[in-house]
């Protein structure tokens, strides 16, 4: 028997623990915790990788080397890209991905020797590029900030991009790469209603707090932009004015965009939290979303998977760019330079 889809629980993007596209077996919830909407503690396990830089050879994503010290995210966007990785790990893209996070608890020793080994290349290293640094257990953790002065240690230039007012903490690390134009951090803003954000991103800071955070990274000198994501035609579209005014009055400096991708199982968990929360919309978005995606729930195709085609995405856009116009929001982000790169031995490095 299929375990109950659409259930809410607390604090959750999803309830959905369906058996994923690798596992030939299916757990089905408690009952009595359903019936509750009670969420299931999240868990954390070890994630005993042999290295802490991943590349990446994507023509559409505008870095080539990332880290990220988790796998899974208790920020639990319904929407979030990253979920189907959970199913290499035989769990669920589901309820799983928010509850079962992987830890990389050697990644700042891995990439101290990654970055000190003669064959590295000093270049701009992505902080994220799948979750996010900054979710909840990198208050009690700190790997992120870990990394992050590894980097200031090396002095290797480095982006960061986040939802979590969290990164604020760690603006003494900031302050020390911006001296070297080594460090740019962006906030992603996906929308000023709390109700929304509360039903999409139920673990993420609110809109508040994340311009806050815009507002302290730019007051203490820190190149700060905004990342308006994911563009849901129909469910945020609307706002793009509202929210790079909003950025850029907190001090945000550049400014970019991503529509909204549903690979593999994400569309079907999308789809079904729309019927959760949004019923009488659902049809028009996924029309919408349909419409730029040359038919389909997604496009994978290099050059559109990240804006879409036709006449939806073509508005978006457009809207994007006169937002930005008439706030004064740079679309460009400001260069790094690896020029103070520093190799140290990794003997001699920073233990954690």
């Amino acid at each position: 028997m299929a375990p109950p889809q659409n259930i809410p629980l607390r604090g959750r993007g999803t309830a959905d623990s369906r058996m994923h596209r690798f596992s030939r077996i299916e757990i089905e919830p408690d009952p009595e915790y359903i019936e509750q909407g009670i969420s299931p503690r999240t868990r954390f396990y070890r994630d005993d990788t042999s290295t802490a830089i991943a590349s990446n050879d994507s023509p559409d994503i505008p870095f080539e080397k990332s880290i990220n010290p988790y796998r899974g995210c208790e920020h639990g966007c319904i929407y979030c890209y990253a979920r189907p990785y959970h199913e290499y790990l035989n769990l669920s893209p589901g309820i799983d991905f928010e509850t079962k996070i992987m830890i990389k608890k050697e990644a700042p020793a891995l990439l101290k020797k990654e970055l000190s080994h003669p064959k590295w290349k000093p270049q701009n290293i992505s902080i994220s590029g799948a979750t996010d640094p900054y979710q909840p257990v990198e208050r009690r953790l700190g790997l992120t900030r870990a990394c992050l002065q590894v980097l200031v240690d090396f002095r290797n230039p480095f982006t960061i991009v986040t939802k979590n007012h969290l990164v604020t903490r760690d603006l003494d690390l900031f302050e020390e790469m911006a001296r070297y134009q080594g460090v740019r951090v962006i906030i992603s803003l996906t929308s000023l209603n709390s109700s929304l954000i509360n039903r999409m991103e139920p673990r993420t800071s609110r809109p508040e707090k994340r311009l806050k955070a815009i507002r302290e990274l730019s007051k203490a000198g820190i190149p700060v932009g905004v990342l308006v994501a994911p563009i849901i035609p129909g469910l945020n579209d609307d706002e793009i004015p509202a929210l790079i005014s909003e950025a850029r009055n907190a001090g945000a400096q550049f400014g970019s965009y991503v529509v909204l991708r549903l690979p593999d199982a994400v569309s079907s968990l999308f789809s079904d939290w729309l019927e959760e929360h949004y019923p009488d919309r659902k049809k028009k978005i996924l029309s919408r979303i349909s419409s730029i995606r040359k038919g389909s729930l997604n496009d994978s195709r290099f050059g559109y998977r990240m804006s879409g085609t036709g006449a939806f995405s073509d508005q978006i856009r457009t809207l994007f760019r006169t937002s930005c116009l008439r706030y004064g929001l740079n679309q460009e982000a400001p260069e790094l330079s690896a020029d103070h790169f520093r190799r140290i031995s990794y003997q001699m490095a920073f233990d954690f």
